[in-house]
């Protein structure tokens, strides 16, 4: 099985990647969070995934929640083979060992990690803006490579392979940055809608992971599900979604958005 969660599209890549070369399962976490009983039984030799993209330096929250909340019923921990993946648009920083610490509440440890550099997303920061195209390119090919090794080591259960790009701070911008980031900007309460823009497609409403918008145009609910993956941002086809004014002067960025375009 494959946990995943992904926003822009980057993660969603790899895991289907990764499913399609190692037979295994992907299960959406916000899919799986909508269940009444989150009961997973883990097989001998079952080969366990969680995959996600890096959220301020740290597992984004609804990843977090969903462990907490999951039962994993293992009869040999042995015999289970786990592993965990993150996309960044730079590094991630600690990441791997937060995630751990949710796993270990759990009975498990992931103990091949990998990071994968996809293109960058966030934008809602005076020094972050979305990559050139060529960059974009360079970095998806990149991946592209990686991931056919990632599989590899998947498909074989290898053990003990750490490939992480932690970056120069990556304490600091875990548990200082990160720590700030994750309790204060995650919000839905900064988003806007030109409505004078918008078009009324509902694509916002659709592509939300977390169902966090009703309406036309769109209204956010409020109600702490957003994780700021600024799904609704970027895939928005006229630019009418802004968090606060900063994202007016930015660009948008979603998996394959330079092929729809075409």
């Amino acid at each position: 099985m494959i946990f995943y969660f992904s926003g822009t599209g980057n993660t969603r890549w790899i895991v289907q990647q990764l499913a399609e070369a190692t037979g295994e399962e992907l299960r959406f976490i916000p899919d799986e969070m909508k269940k009444d009983v989150m009961r997973y039984e883990l097989k001998d030799g079952e080969r366990l995934g969680f995959c996600f993209p890096t959220h301020g330096w740290q597992p984004p929250r609804i990843v977090r929640e969903f462990i907490q909340k999951a039962k994993f019923i293992k009869t040999n921990t042995d015999c289970i083979f786990v592993w965990a993946l993150t996309t960044c648009g730079d590094n991630m920083g600690k990441a791997m060992d937060i995630l751990n610490r949710e796993l270990a509440k759990k009975g498990l440890q992931a103990e091949t990690l990998f990071s994968v550099i996809m293109p960058e997303s966030y934008v809602c920061l005076p020094f972050m803006y979305t990559d050139t195209e060529n960059r974009e390119r360079e970095k998806i090919e990149q991946a592209r490579q990686q991931t056919q090794h990632i599989a590899r080591i998947i498909r074989d259960r290898q053990r003990g392979i750490v490939e992480l790009e932690q970056g120069a701070t990556p304490r600091l911008f875990s548990y200082v940055i990160g720590q700030y980031f994750n309790k204060r900007m995650i919000t839905d309460r900064k988003f806007t809608v030109d409505e004078d823009v918008c078009t009324r497609c509902g694509k916002c409403r659709k592509v939300c992971p977390v169902d966090n918008i009703t309406g036309t145009p769109p209204e956010w609910l409020h109600k702490g599900r957003c994780t700021c993956c600024l799904a609704c941002y970027h895939y928005c086809p006229v630019h009418a979604i802004n968090y606060g004014s900063i994202t007016r002067k930015r660009d948008q960025y979603y998996f394959n958005r330079r092929e729809d375009q075409k």
